[in-house]
Formats: structure tokens, sequence, C-alpha cells
């Protein structure tokens, strides 16, 4: 199995916990995810908004970077793209350049100005994709050490990773994640929020309208009694976990709800030290409900070894 890695700004900043524990359970998996050298922005924030001709642009010089880094004798190379964001306009950008010859004319025209070339032989790659298809569940659940039994969770979507190419899962009701929990000893909850939107950047530019969707989503999460929210996007997971105790204040409920990446999950079901999969930076600590949990917390607090 052979890829290369587009971490995106995201997960080397606010999201280093889904980098972190992204590259760890790979590794126990016998995956090798060498980053794309010398990667830049996808452009799914502004440039997206504003002019997608330009995000196009950054897309195809990360295409173009990555074709360079090609093994010998590949026809093709997978781009695994962890953020939902990342994805989707990578996804988007990789679709619209082999679909539209005018935005493929223009885009070229701009990369031949950096000296650059893309031969349209990149193929986007979620990670959910990756473990489900290549890696295969079987695999995934005979490395499970702490299965995690006791755990209600939630498996979370977003809008973006099916939307609005479902190229490995439905887009109106994805169980890519909800497979894998299972696998892990979970106990899944039916929730039909899964793809509904968190608010994404209208938390901090619209607040009104973002603290509401989040609040839909962990009140309904709530009623059905979960433990844990599990998913794959940064925004999503910072929307969810970071603004509990404002959301708690105006909407006057007591919400206290884990918000973990499922790479996460993985990685605790595997036996990894919590340090390994960013446990620390957690807002909201591992439910106590699990058996793992005293384990978890002190390897989070001490470095102690989860595998035990």
């Amino acid at each position: 199995m052979s890829y290369l890695y587009y971490p995106g700004c995201s997960l080397k900043a606010t999201g280093r916990a889904y980098d972190e524990s992204l590259l760890s359970v790979c590794r126990r998996l016998g995956i090798a995810l060498p980053a794309i050298e010398d990667w830049n922005c996808c452009g799914a924030t502004a440039y997206m908004a504003i002019s997608e001709l330009k995000a196009f642009a950054l897309c195809a010089r990360n295409f173009a970077l990555a074709e360079q880094q090609m093994e010998a004798g590949a026809t093709t190379v997978d781009i695994v793209a962890p953020c939902a964001a990342c994805f989707m306009g990578l996804n988007k950008a990789a679709h619209y350049l082999n679909d539209y010859p005018e935005i493929r004319r223009k885009i070229t025209m701009a990369l031949d100005a950096a000296s650059l070339q893309y031969n349209h032989r990149v193929r986007v790659r979620h990670p959910l994709d990756l473990f489900i298809h290549d890696v295969g569940v079987e695999n995934i659940a005979a490395q499970v050490r702490r299965p995690l039994t006791g755990l209600r969770v939630a498996c979370y979507y977003g809008c973006q990773i099916v939307r609005p190419y479902a190229d490995f899962d439905d887009q109106q009701d994805p169980t890519s994640m909800d497979t894998l929990m299972a696998a892990l000893g979970a106990e899944v909850v039916d929730w039909p929020l899964k793809t509904r939107c968190c608010g994404g950047a209208l938390t901090g530019t619209v607040p009104d309208v973002g603290q509401r969707l989040s609040h839909l989503l962990l009140s309904e999460a709530q009623r059905r009694n979960c433990d844990l929210i599990v998913t794959a996007c940064p925004l999503c997971q910072l929307n969810l976990e970071c603004y509990q105790e404002q959301l708690n204040r105006r909407f006057d409920s007591a919400i206290h709800i884990t918000v973990v990446y499922f790479t996460q999950a993985m990685g605790v079901a595997m036996g990894f030290v919590a340090r390994d999969l960013g446990l620390r930076r957690l807002f909201v600590p591992w439910p106590s409900v699990h058996a793992q949990a005293a384990a978890v917390q002190a390897a989070a607090e001490g470095g102690e070894n989860v595998q035990g």
C-alpha cells in the first residue's frame, strides 16, 4: 500500500491530535505515509469562497508535486487527506480538472508559470476509505487490545466528506465510521444527525447561528445517552468540544460529552499510550464509564503505557 500524505494546515495546528493519532494508527497497520514535499494550503477557506479557480490552482500544485514523488512504474498516486475540508477541496479540484476543459486549460497555464505539470494521475483518498477498503475491518479488529466495550458512540461525518462526491460512502447515510467503531467493540448509536452541519466557521463569525447548530447536535447525542462523539473534521471537533461550556451557559443546558477524532478512538482500542494520540489535548476527558478510563488518564498524565 503506497500513499502520499496531505496533512493540510489544520492538522499541523489546532487539529494536531488528528495528525498524531492517524500516524500512530497507520504505523501499527504497516502503512507508511510520507508527506507531499513542500505541500501548500488547499484553499478550502477564503480562496474557495472568493475564487474557486485560485483554489483549484493551489490544489493542482499539490497534485503536481505528488506526481513528482510517485514511485517508479506507478500509474497513479493516492493522496490521503484526513481533514474534511481538505479532502473536499482536493477532491473537488481533481473532479473539475478532469471534467471541465476550460478550467483545466487555465490551471495548466498557471502550473506552467511555476514550471510544474499535472498529468491527472492523482486520486484523493480519505483515511476512512483507506481503512475500510484497503486495510480491511478484519485486519483492524485483529489489532484491538482494549475494546471500547461500554461506550455508546455517535459517529459524526459532517457535511464535506461525502458531499458533493460520494466516492466511498453513502451521501445520506454514511456507515464507514460506524463499521470501524463497531469493530473496535463500541456500541454504535443510531444518530440521524450524522451529516448535519455543526455550524462550521459560523461559530466564530455569526455565533447566534453557528452555536445553535452545534448545540442541536450535542443535545441529540446527549438525549441518546452517548458517551463519545467521533468525527473526522478538525473544525467539527473544535465546535463540538471546545464550545460546550459556552453553549451550556447560552442554552441553559448541562452537556458534557467527549468529542474525539475517530483515529484517537482507534488508537485507544489498539492500546497506544495517550501522548501518541493527542488525548492530553482534550477539553473533555475520555469517558469515565469506559473500563479503560483510568489507564488512559494515567497515560495522559504520566506517560504510562496503556498497553500495560
